[in-house]
């Protein structure tokens, strides 16, 4: 599956613009709960997410809006989300990314913690084997969750069953606000990926043309049978852990050199080699922004969720 340039700068561009929006919701103390900021991971989210046929499943985390977009979930869904309103993923259970899976578009819901979703995704992986399935699976976790023993374990269980899944790393030089050369002995999470048994490549995790072409290969691998595949994503989280975070940890020279390589900079600036032009892109910009705009009006003219209903649909252990 190529990479139609158009649709991958439309969706990097909505990525933004909804993530943005929730993010002034939040500030002007509309928003309901927290929320996790996207900027600089929108090539990660949208690229791989867009190697995926209907019948795969996602376990995104919380800087993956992309992938929630790209795979269905609509901006007046998410940002009904954010809103506490009855119309979001949770009906008003949740008010952060936390609660946004829909197993009817194949979107597991995240789990707060990394990278819990990671062993979910290679049980999925392991039935569509076992059921001779042609699907993967596909899940997303951070440079301080590559560290953990689940890691390891899911890792190798993978490995040892084949199994089709694609994890997507994504290093984006923080675990919280510990610097990746403070929680790892060995910082390479490809070398130490491939210690256990799977493929591992590390790719530019802003470029989203380079994002996407791992990424589908690792899918096609997974697909015909090749097993698990990692890819490091290389990036950086340029605002803090979740908008309560100053981040006044991360030095401002590190930002402005991150700042400089923004995904949707880079992609505009190779305008040319692929066959867009920056009118194009304007003219995208404009209609994404009209597009969020309708649909927050949308999400504030939803219902709140009826109070009788608090426990339809929660479960206890």
């Amino acid at each position: 599956m190529t990479l139609d340039p158009l649709a991958a700068y439309r969706w990097m561009r909505l990525t933004r613009e909804v993530d943005e929006t929730i993010r002034n919701l939040w500030l002007t103390g509309q928003g309901v709960g927290g929320t996790f900021n996207q900027r600089g991971h929108e090539a990660i989210a949208v690229g791989p997410a867009l190697c995926l046929e209907p019948a795969d499943v996602v376990a995104p985390m919380h800087r993956d809006l992309g992938a929630y977009l790209v795979r269905g979930m609509t901006p007046e869904r998410l940002l009904a989300h954010q809103l506490g309103r009855e119309t979001g993923p949770s009906r008003g259970r949740d008010a952060n990314i936390h609660g946004c899976g829909d197993l009817d578009l194949n979107i597991i819901g995240f789990i707060s913690h990394l990278p819990q979703s990671l062993p979910v995704a290679v049980g999925a992986a392991m039935a569509f084997k076992l059921r001779s399935e042609p699907r993967v699976a596909m899940t997303w976790t951070g440079d301080g969750g590559s560290i953990t023993g689940l890691y390891a374990e899911s890792l190798n269980l993978a490995a040892l069953d084949q199994a089709p899944v694609v994890i997507i790393v994504e290093n984006n030089q923080y675990a919280y606000s510990t610097p990746i050369e403070q929680h790892s002995a060995n910082p390479d999470i490809a070398e130490r990926s491939e210690a256990l048994g799977v493929v591992a490549v590390e790719v530019d995790g802003n470029d989203i043309e380079a994002v996407h072409k791992a990424s589908r290969k690792a899918v096609n691998r997974a697909r015909n049978g090749g097993g698990p595949t990692v890819i490091v994503a290389e990036t950086m989280r340029m605002l803090g852990h979740a908008i309560h975070d100053g981040f006044e940890y991360v030095p401002d020279h590190l930002l402005e050199r991150w700042e400089a390589r923004d995904p949707l900079t880079i992609f505009e600036q190779r305008a040319g080699e692929h066959g867009t032009t920056i009118d194009q892109l304007r003219a995208i910009d404009s209609d994404v922004a009209a597009e969020v705009k309708a649909a927050l009006v949308v999400a504030q003219g939803s219902p709140f969720p009826d109070p009788a209903t608090v426990t339809d649909g929660v479960w206890a252990g």
